[in-house]
């Protein structure tokens, strides 16, 4: 990095880091509740696809916008938009010289995005970090972890039960459907069911939806069941979960066995995630990255020396 970028950077976290919101559903409101309860970030505005057209009542007090352009000053986009939306939108900002973070969730293009990204980072001198939820993202943390601490062995992630936020809007955005509910059931051995309960529009074929939802990418892997139901918001929760476990071998050592477990507000942790790596984008060299090539203490608000002594 450049001296004068090198220094830019500094200057920026010593100061409040003032974020935009890029998306404003479920998401995107929990990350205005995660900046407001930080020590060192500022919301500086949020960008929705309608503008100021019904702006709820917790924006009164912030610019709400059609383009990020029409901000002023912002260093870094939280992107609460849907996964497919990611790559568009991290673009624009980019060039812009804007750091940006996202959710991006579907594992097989994880690493096209990344090359993609990375140019146009490098060639703007900013950061992106991308696929930074709770998995991929801080999970993706813990698995790399347990591999460290048996290389040789097996790991299962096993998600749920509860309510996949990037299944269910990868089948409200198909043709004929209303609103739409994806559930995550754990099976066993990383393996996973999917309950599709769907809303349809009026006129709407139920067959023609359900062969469209279960040839998308997010569910060909995987045994998905589709129902259709008179009101999605009756079944609604963003309650979920993951419990992580590997069985492997330290050094020439067999039978070690780790788990992680942990039970969650979906959005709310998602959106947490993307305000510790907003953070943390400004105290990498300009590029894109996932979570796990990066610091975890950088993903914290304080003084590093002050964290390891907590911490350590």
């Amino acid at each position: 990095m450049h001296v004068a970028a090198l220094f830019l950077n500094q200057h920026k976290i010593m100061t409040k880091i003032r974020a935009a919101i890029v998306g404003y559903g479920n998401i995107g409101k929990y990350a205005l509740e995660a900046i407001e309860a930080s020590e060192d970030m500022e919301c500086v505005g949020v960008v929705r696809r309608n503008g100021e057209a019904n702006k709820p009542a917790e924006l009164a007090n912030y610019p709400v916008v059609k383009n990020i352009t029409e901000l002023k000053d912002v260093q870094v986009a939280i992107l609460a938009t849907p996964t497919r939306k990611v790559e568009e939108y991290a673009k624009q900002c980019l060039a812009l010289g804007i750091n940006t973070v996202d959710s991006f969730d579907i594992h097989t293009q994880i690493v096209d995005l990344r090359r993609s990204l990375d140019a146009v980072a490098k060639a703007n001198n900013a950061v992106s970090v991308i696929s930074a939820g709770w998995d991929p993202g801080s999970d993706s943390i813990v698995r790399s972890l347990m591999e460290s601490l048996a290389p040789k062995g097996v790991s299962y992630t096993n998600f749920g039960p509860g309510r996949s936020m990037g299944h269910s809007v990868a089948v409200r955005a198909i043709e004929g459907v209303k609103d739409a509910l994806s559930m995550t059931i754990p099976v066993g051995t990383g393996i996973h069911r999917r309950m599709v309960y769907v809303e349809l529009e009026e006129g709407a074929d139920f067959k023609t939806v359900e062969a469209a939802i279960k040839a998308d990418p997010y569910f060909v892997n995987d045994e998905t069941h589709v129902q259709q139901v008179p009101c999605v918001d009756a079944l609604n929760d963003v309650g979920h979960g993951v419990n992580l476990v590997r069985k492997g071998v330290s050094g020439k050592t067999h039978n070690q066995l780790f788990e992680f477990d942990m039970k969650i507000n979906n959005p709310a942790l998602t959106a947490q995630v993307l305000v510790n790596v907003a953070r943390a984008s400004f105290k990498q060299q300009p590029g894109a990255y996932t979570m796990i090539e990066i610091p975890v203490i950088d993903m914290l608000c304080g003084d590093k020396e002050e964290l390891i002594r907590h911490l350590v």
